[in-house]
Parts: structure tokens; C-alpha cells; sequence
């Protein structure tokens, strides 16, 4: 009996013992810390592994990222077609009203011609002065849409803008357009009607 007891005391840790440290206030000491600690880092330190996705997961998420830019395909290309078809309207109206301007600053001229045909009164004077306020209607349409006339007379002849229609014996420079007989015109600096003039030649001695 006295054996056992002696391998009882020899098991229990003396507190005075200069390797278990100083107890604390609850007793223990930082073997008892040391050893506590250790026996729980097992559970509650270790991490959960990560749970990878299945084959029937992948599968499913790739549908949906497929379905999605399918999605943003289609609405790409309606959206492009929609602009192109917008396009060609815009394009087929430009052509189609492209001398509505020009038509709204001509209708004036008609209106007075058409006035002067119907005066009862008409008179030489009366027709020159309307034909010559006339003119200066059309004058002013044709200046609002860029027509410029081409009268060269004085000029040397320019087969870019000029056809002579024959030449004559003059003391003017050889190749200077001594008449015009029709005025040429150009729309934004685009020959329209080249003006039939006639050029200067040598006198014959």
C-alpha cells in the first residue's frame, strides 16, 4: 500500500519544479498552456479542403456562358443591321430631296413668269422690266446653290472650260476668246455646260 502511494506523489507534477514555470492565478503553467494549446490545434486549426465542381457543375456553367455571349451576338448583329438599314435610308433620301433647296428658290421664277403672262396690260416696258427682275430671281437661286456662270470673255481659251466653236483674224492675242455665244456654268467648281466661244487667230498678211 505504501508502494502505490509512493508511485502516486511520483506522477503528480510538483508546482515548485523550476521547469513548469511559475503557475498563474488559476494554477496552471505554461507547460499546462504549452500542452493545451497543442492538443487543440488538431481541430480547430486545421482547414476545410476546397470542394471542386463536378463535371455536370462545368458542364452547366459553360452553357450558360455560351447562351450569354450567343445572346450579345445576336443583339450585336440586329443592332448593325438596324444602322446599316438606317444608312441606306439616310443615302436614299439624300438623292431623292438633293434639289428639294434648289426647286423651293426656283419656284419664285415661275411665279413670275407666269404673272407676266397673265397682265392684261402687258407692255414692251413692262415685259422687259418683269423679264429683267426675273433674271435676277434666278440669278439668286443659282448663287445659293453654288452655279457660278462662265463668261471669258477676254480670256485665253481653257479647253477645260471653253469649246471654240471657230476662230477669227484678230489683233487680240492668238488663242484669246474674242466673243461668247452661250455662257458656261459650274456647280461646286464642276463643269455643268462649257461655254462655245470663238478664238483669235493671226491676220493673214
Amino acid at each position: 500500500m505504501q508502494e502505490q502511494d509512493r508511485n502516486i506523489d511520483s506522477k503528480t507534477p510538483d508546482p515548485n519544479d523550476p521547469g513548469r514555470g511559475n503557475p498563474d492565478a488559476e494554477g496552471r503553467t505554461p507547460i499546462d498552456d504549452a500542452a493545451g494549446a497543442g492538443s487543440g490545434q488538431g481541430t480547430s486549426g486545421q482547414t476545410a479542403p476546397d470542394v471542386m465542381p463536378g463535371p455536370e457543375e462545368l458542364l452547366k456553367a459553360a452553357e450558360l456562358a455560351a447562351q450569354e455571349h450567343h445572346d450579345a451576338w445576336l443583339r450585336a448583329k440586329a443592332e448593325t443591321e438596324n444602322m446599316r438599314k438606317r444608312a441606306q435610308i439616310d443615302v436614299a433620301n439624300a438623292h431623292k430631296f438633293a434639289l428639294e433647296g434648289f426647286a423651293q428658290e426656283l419656284l419664285p421664277v415661275r411665279d413670275s413668269l407666269e404673272a407676266a403672262l397673265a397682265s392684261p396690260n402687258l407692255t414692251l416696258e413692262s415685259l422687259k422690266s418683269g423679264v429683267e427682275l426675273t433674271l435676277k430671281q434666278l440669278a439668286t437661286a443659282f448663287e445659293k446653290a453654288n452655279i457660278k456662270e462662265i463668261n471669258p470673255l477676254g480670256e485665253m481659251l481653257d479647253p477645260h472650260k471653253h469649246q471654240a466653236m471657230n476662230t477669227v483674224e484678230s489683233d487680240a492675242p492668238v488663242n484669246s476668246i474674242v466673243s461668247v455665244f452661250q455662257k458656261g456654268y459650274e456647280l461646286n467648281e464642276r463643269l455643268v455646260r462649257p461655254a462655245l466661244v470663238s478664238v483669235a487667230k493671226p491676220k493673214e498678211t
